[in-house]
């Protein structure tokens, strides 16, 4: 029987440490070739400026695609902006295990990767953080940050003053009035916001900060200047960069190595010290991964 698993059963069965630790395995995997995953696909919406990305992924006990909807008008409609639904099926039959909504899911694992990224690429201790973005995904952001670093402050800003008051309220933040006075002197930056052009840069970022560039998922879109590029590049997957990313081909960045590599420990890290950029653009695998999680947490719930 295929299930269906809705919004309140993700966010109960998907547990943060068990993502977090799915997060660095299937990561490692992606970067050793061994997992299947295409380029996504992506058709444009444009009644509403939207997107739909359709990623498939295959990965040790995982056939998953995900559809995922890029809407920005929702924000005025109280909806949240990204809209997912994943279709996870036996790796050897093809046969439908569960349907599921895969709006958490895609924000907490979205903020999971950038949890681990920062965990590997940032020295440990106390963090101040900003959060460039007041929606769904800084809110998961500050969940899963905390999950790896004791966050002394959390700054938020977006360009919607209502929303950043909202947001810091929620996740216990300071709100910010502009992405300046936020980013200076923050020793994590987090750019979670539906931009096409910059929103940071790279004269704001303290010497040594970890930058997670999490929006501007499209290859003319841009969420960070050429300066904040300028630094050390890490990616979550090199083909995605390289096709996707308007931040890395519209500044001319090399995409370097990926975060995978360093964590399967075929490549070191940056150097102690190190201003770094990790562009996520959200991986297929992930999704797979997570979504295997909630499946496998719903079977175990109905023992």
């Amino acid at each position: 029987m295929t299930l269906y698993i809705d919004d309140a059963a993700a966010r109960r069965l998907l547990r943060l440490p068990d993502l977090l630790a799915g997060m660095r395995h299937v990561l490692a995997d992606l970067s050793a070739g061994r997992v299947l995953q295409p380029l996504r696909t992506v058709m444009e919406i444009p009644g509403e400026q939207g997107l739909l990305f359709i990623k498939p992924a295959l990965m040790q006990g995982a056939l998953a695609t995900k559809l995922i909807t890029l809407m920005p008008g929702n924000a005025a409609r109280g909806l949240p902006t990204l809209l997912a639904t994943i279709v996870l099926m036996d790796p050897a039959t093809g046969q439908p295990l569960a349907v599921m909504d895969g709006t958490w899911i895609t924000a907490l694992r979205t903020a999971a990767v950038s949890a681990v990224a920062a965990d590997a690429l940032s020295p440990p201790g106390p963090k101040i953080v900003a959060m460039l973005g007041s929606g769904a995904l800084a809110r998961s952001h500050a969940i899963a940050l905390r999950a790896v670093r004791p966050v002394t402050e959390l700054r938020i800003w977006s360009r919607n003053p209502a929303n950043v008051a909202r947001c810091a309220a929620e996740v216990g933040g300071i709100a910010c009035a502009t992405g300046e006075e936020a980013t200076r002197g923050a020793d994590i930056v987090c750019t979670v916001t539906n931009a096409s052009e910059p929103v940071l840069r790279g004269a704001w970022l303290k010497a040594g900060a970890f930058v997670a560039a999490v929006g501007a998922p499209r290859p003319n879109w841009r969420e960070l200047d050429d300066a904040a590029m300028a630094n050390i590049l890490v990616v979550d997957s090199r083909e995605s960069a390289e096709h996707e990313s308007g931040d890395v081909i519209l500044s001319g960045a090399k995409a370097g190595v990926e975060i995978g590599e360093i964590l399967g420990g075929t490549k070191p890290a940056p150097a102690a010290g190190a201003t770094v950029v990790f562009k996520s653009l959200g991986q297929a695998v992930e999704d797979a991964c997570a979504a295997r999680l909630v499946y496998d947490a719903a079977i175990a719930e109905q023992r």
